[in-house]
């Protein structure tokens, strides 16, 4: 064990990779905290200690020593790979640590593994934390978002070392305690889904106004700052002006066309979807964008479409006015923007719901305002939308998201019609558009549906007009009987 001073570590830290090493850098950097570091191989924990010497780490090269190394209640954040990885870990420390100690994950793990893990650390007297923490490697060192989940008594002892870590938006550190055992990666795995949608909206938006409007990445580039400027003023919006504006070195060509059009993800857009497909709420505009990430890594199938020149018949998009063409692009990308973060929530809380956590929704939205990848101004508004009305039914429901609905919606209609009009794919648009539509409509129809699995699965439905569930007699007479509703 070395280290630079007497006394033990308040915090410590297991996995010493990017995120691991920079979020382990910022615990050192507040007042008041003391951090001991642990990684599996010494040659990591040598590099960062003898590159960080002003941190003043207490580094181990035992398991044994890095939880000697902690004061108690010990207290260890995990920052390995998802998996068996972050098992293993989990057993170590278990092994070793007392009833009252505390555990936190703070790795992209699946929710429902967190609230495994939960029950069984909680059997041993020991309090396991699953957080969330978005901002990536930037974000980890200079200030994240994060979103801890676990036990209220284990959140007296790491709140305040969480929020000297973590990003301030308005004077309020992006962090607050989200929930019991798996509460906080739930939380974490919707931002994801979210930055998901919103990030295929933009390159949607990207797409038509190269392809409809003729502007070259560097035109676009302006035409994103400008839009930074007001309503849709986000992380992700200055960022992708940053990246259309960069120019290869190699070629001299815009970056973004010499970039492989196939876009990677790790899973956690998959598992919104999942999840959102278990819970039977919608969540079109993720789905969309996570189909959208599949489709372009097509390589093999995409080819042979190309080779077939599968016929388009697909009309030119004239624009005469370029002013209102850009308008009208950024009005759809904001209201489909809106629906993304309304399904999301509305995500969050049927989560909540099912797994019996205590969500608070506009804190929530308050925590993402800094250091997490979908920060962004519209996020104030949602939470002012949720401190108006914390049973909110919808954003969309809420006056404010209502009202710029009601100014972008013929701008919305324009856009997604004249992209299919034009063969130009806009599935995240254009799925946002139709779950607007299905939310706003007084008859749906699903009523047809519903009369198609009574037809073949004796399925059953209800009516308009009487209480009580019924059944159609389609093999027989074709006369209604009522019954007890079907449990397939």
């Amino acid at each position: 064990m070395t280290e630079s001073h007497s006394g033990k570590a308040n915090i410590g830290v297991v996995g010493l990779a990017v995120m691991g090493s920079n979020l382990a850098r910022n615990l050192a950097s507040r007042e008041g905290n003391t951090v001991a570091v642990y990684n599996r191989s010494w040659e990591r924990t040598e590099l960062l200690i003898s590159e960080h010497p002003e941190a003043g780490f207490i580094a181990s090269e035992t398991i044994d020593d890095f939880v000697a190394s902690l004061a108690k209640p010990r207290t260890a954040i995990i920052m390995v790979q998802a998996g068996k990885g972050t098992d293993a870990v989990i057993s170590q420390l278990a092994e070793r640590f007392e009833p009252g100690d505390i555990i936190v994950d703070g790795g992209n793990a699946l929710f429902t593994d967190t609230i495994r893990r939960e029950a069984e650390v909680r059997a041993k007297g020991i309090n396991f934390v699953g957080a969330g923490i978005s901002g990536g490697e930037e974000g980890a060192l200079k200030g994240p978002s994060i979103m801890p989940g676990g036990s209220e008594e284990a959140y007296k002892t790491l709140g305040p070392i969480l929020a000297s870590i973590a990003a301030v938006a308005e004077g309020e550190p992006c962090v607050t305690h989200v929930g019991t055992d798996g509460a906080g990666h739930f939380v974490k795995m919707i931002h994801n889904g979210i930055e998901y949608a919103d990030m295929q909206l933009i390159a949607e938006a990207y797409d038509i106004l190269r392809q409809a409007g003729g502007y070259s990445p560097a035109e676009i580039a302006g035409i994103f700052e400008e839009w930074n400027k007001g309503d849709l003023e986000s992380f992700l919006i200055e960022i992708t002006a940053e990246v259309l504006k960069q120019v290869d070195a190699k070629t001299g060509k815009p970056f973004v066309d010499v970039v492989l059009d196939q876009a990677g993800s790790k899973g956690t857009g998959v598992w919104t979807v999942q999840t959102a497909l278990n819970l039977g709420t919608p969540v079109s505009g993720i789905a969309e964008a996570v189909f959208a990430r599949s489709l372009s890594s097509q390589a093999t199938q995409r080819a042979a479409a190309a080779k077939a020149e599968l016929p388009a018949d697909a009309t030119a998009w004239s624009v005469s006015d370029k002013a209102a063409f850009v308008e009208d692009v950024r009005r759809a990308l904001y209201a489909s923007k809106l629906v993304a973060y309304a399904q999301g929530f509305d995500a969050i809380r049927a989560g909540a719901k099912e797994y019996n956590w205590n969500i608070n929704l506009g804190a929530v939205s308050k925590i993402w305002r800094g250091g997490c990848i979908i920060r962004a101004q519209f996020l104030n508004r949602i939470a002012d939308a949720y401190d108006q009305n914390a049973e909110l039914e919808s954003l969309i429901l809420d006056p404010y998201f209502k009202d710029a609905v009601a100014k972008s919606v013929k701008s919305w209609r324009n856009v997604v019609a004249n992209a299919s009009l034009a063969g130009i794919p806009v599935p995240a648009f254009a799925s946002s558009l139709s779950y607007f539509d299905g939310l706003r409509g007084e008859r749906l129809g699903a009523a047809l549906v519903q009369g198609q699995r009574d037809f073949f699965g004796a399925h059953t439905y209800k009516r308009v007009d009487l209480p009580g569930t019924f059944h159609t007699l389609w093999s027989g007479d074709r006369t209604e009987v009522e019954q007890a509703p079907s449990t397939h």
